[in-house]
């Protein structure tokens, strides 16, 4: 069914909400911004920015890939549970082939390379199952989460990896002042910036979001373009898995646990839509400072773990209401 748009804005009128859906993220940061520098003198430090930004890196490597499966009008609810397997194999993978002798740092280069291949197995076998049976991605992708999380603990066999060696530098080292988490993360940003603004696969994820019926009358294998946007996303959670245990200093099954979501409502605080078709990754990436931001101030002010999970809680509600009223639409 098409879409049509109705609009009353006059020529030379400014449309407000336009204006907000555009660039109202980047006036609620820098509001953001202002107020906790207020209320911390540390936070503007060098160093705590630069903790921020390590803070984030893993939800915002995991938000970039639900940005591209949510622009196209899918979502991905397993990466906390494939971040602790991609993460655990890859230190224990490291582990072993060190053990027999191998360079440390080719070992390193194969055990992350197997923890973004588990993430894109993974995230195969859930579009293969959408697309094949036009199967609710939130079902499919909660299936996933359950059943990785329970491959992790028979693969660790429900204990931490420890002693996980030289590959914890990717977690805990920098080049020059800048941390390797963070390095990381530029570069996913960067991928997801050309991958949704300079490439033909980006525009088909924009059209099947903003119509799947049309994309499909002009052509566009949509099927195909799904099954890559999830495998897409599967590489970054991959390599978040790697950077989340090496930052860890080891492997931790249980860990992880719902860190989908922070990546989510950054992506949706950003501006990407959950009736897809709509989004951008500089969004998504000041979504995920200004959760990183709240985080930070909250313990600056010493304030307990179980207040910041009702602190985020409302964070996500807010993030719903905001895409209902600023992006809702009829499908």
């Amino acid at each position: 069914m098409n879409k049509t748009v109705e609009t009353n804005i006059k020529p030379g009128v400014i449309d407000v909400k336009q204006l907000y859906n555009k660039y109202g993220i980047f006036a609620i940061l820098i509001v953001i911004l202002a107020i906790s520098s207020i209320i911390s003198p540390a936070f503007l430090t060098d160093t705590n920015i630069l903790n921020v930004l390590t803070q984030i890196s893993v939800v915002t490597i995991v938000a970039c890939g639900e940005t591209i499966l949510i622009i196209s009008g899918m979502i991905d609810l397993s990466p906390g549970s494939v971040i602790a397997l991609s993460g655990c194999l890859c230190v224990g993978t490291y582990k072993s082939l060190v053990a027999g002798n191998m360079a440390w740092g080719l070992a390193g280069i194969i055990s992350i390379l197997l923890a973004m291949g588990v993430g894109m197995v993974i995230s195969f076998l859930s579009s293969a199952i959408i697309t094949r049976y036009n199967a609710p991605p939130f079902i499919v992708t909660l299936a996933m989460m359950t059943a990785a999380r329970g491959l992790c603990y028979i693969y660790t066999g429900g204990q931490p990896i420890y002693d996980i060696g030289e590959i914890r530098v990717i977690g805990q080292s920098s080049l020059g002042f800048i941390p390797i988490t963070v390095i990381a993360m530029i570069l996913v940003l960067i991928i997801t910036w050309v991958i949704l603004t300079q490439m033909r696969f980006g525009r088909y994820l924009y059209a099947i979001g903003g119509n799947k019926e049309a994309a499909v009358a002009s052509g566009i294998k949509t099927n195909k373009t799904i099954m890559l946007a999830y495998l897409t996303s599967g590489a970054f959670v991959g390599l978040a898995g790697s950077i989340f245990m090496a930052r860890l200093n080891s492997g931790q099954p249980s860990e992880a646990v719902g860190l989908e979501f922070d990546a989510i409502t950054a992506a949706i605080i950003g501006g990407s839509s959950f009736n897809g078709g709509i989004g951008t990754v500089t969004g998504t990436l000041a979504g995920a400072i200004i959760i990183g931001i709240i985080n930070n101030i909250l313990n600056l002010m010493l304030v307990q773990s179980y207040y910041q999970q009702i602190v985020k809680g409302f964070i996500i509600v807010i993030a719903v209401i905001l895409d209902i009223k600023t992006k809702g639409k009829t499908k």
